[in-house]
């Protein structure tokens, strides 16, 4: 690709994205927001998964 190509690519990203109504713009970030996975699982992985389960099962 291009520099020129790329500089085009971001450009039209940018301008479409700050031709959308502001509501809509917090509206995609807050359900962006809402869509990730607990801080702790993105820190550890699936490892705190386990542990919970390993000691669900224990009790």
């Amino acid at each position: 690709m291009a520099v020129n190509d790329y500089v085009k690519f971001v450009t039209q990203r940018f301008v479409t994205y700050m031709d959308m109504p502001k509501e809509e713009r917090a509206r995609r970030r807050s359900a962006r927001k809402q869509e990730r996975p607990p801080l702790s699982y993105r820190l550890f992985g699936i490892v705190p998964l386990s542990l919970r389960l390993l000691f669900r099962r224990r009790l």
